[in-house]
């Protein structure tokens, strides 16, 4: 289970899939004054360096973001997320790569809070540090637990603030992390019918992985959307990520439209072979 290290894919398609989709969603709660938090169950390192000897072992972000970086006809759901990517990098290229809990950390007010869980002992050191280089705010608005993510996330719903956002994204190496995702979706919902809950799973070459959207869509919610992207056709070996997925349940009313705008047009950049193909679905609350 802890081979896995995000810095290894960091800014593949895959992440820009979900790391715009994110932007999205903390932006749309940034409309309203009420405070929120924001709860990530697999937290990672929280940000990467792409010249990294990680990053650039596969160079995944070359067929990723990088296809995004320097285009000026970009969506506004990408346009979005490039303009944080820019913030970031605060103009040296493209070096820095956030993880979800970076775009978070920079999306807070001063009255919103950040809850990370990672089990991963060097991953959750990195963290750590990574977050100690940032400003006092950020430290204080945020707080580290080096555990188990789907068990930490019960004892946080609902926030205090009765408004919030979960982030699900599981490596999905040990396979019962695919019931486990179904699970905190349907059981958070228990404690927090408002929330929004985001799962991002992969499209590999596994029975779980070509399951889990379909049961996904089977819980009983108000609202919801689910988008996948496939680069390429599946390899003859059965490795490999072709495609990923994201499910939110109680969406921003905005993200059906903006991905129907997107979505083809990130298809279509992000195609590897003549096999690529994104598919849209939703239930409007």
């Amino acid at each position: 289970m802890f081979s896995y290290r995000h810095a290894f894919h960091a800014g593949n398609h895959a992440d820009v899939l979900k790391h715009a989709i994110w932007v999205h969603i903390l932006d749309y709660m940034n409309r309203k004054d009420a405070p929120y938090w924001v709860v990530d169950t697999h937290a990672g390192a929280g940000r990467y360096t792409l010249d990294s000897d990680w990053a650039e072992k596969n160079a995944e972000f070359a067929d990723g973001v990088m296809r995004l970086w320097n285009r000026n006809d970009l969506p506004p759901l990408f346009a979005a997320y490039i303009a944080r990517l820019r913030a970031v990098n605060r103009g040296e290229g493209l070096r820095h790569y956030p993880g979800s809990p970076w775009y978070a950390l920079h999306s807070l007010r001063e009255h919103d809070r950040l809850r990370l869980f990672e089990l991963h002992p060097t991953e959750s050191e990195v963290l750590l540090a990574n977050l100690e280089r940032e400003s006092r705010s950020a430290i204080r608005q945020t707080t580290i637990y080096a555990t188990d993510g789907f068990d930490g996330l019960k004892a946080m719903m609902p926030p205090p603030t009765r408004r919030g956002v979960v982030m699900i994204d599981p490596s999905y190496e040990d396979k019962r992390d695919y019931r486990r995702a179904y699970l905190a979706v349907k059981e958070g919902l228990q404690r927090f019918a408002t929330g929004t809950f985001v799962v991002w799973y992969p499209m590999v070459q596994r029975l779980e992985s070509s399951e889990i959207g379909r049961h996904l869509e089977k819980i009983e919610a108000k609202s919801w959307v689910h988008a996948t992207l496939s680069v390429r056709k599946p390899s003859p070996d059965g490795l490999g990520l072709h495609g990923s997925g994201m499910y939110i349940v109680n969406p921003p009313y905005t993200l059906h439209d903006e991905l129907k705008t997107a979505l083809p047009w990130l298809t279509k950049l992000l195609a590897q072979d003549e096999r690529a193909v994104y598919t849209l679905n939703g239930k409007a609350g």
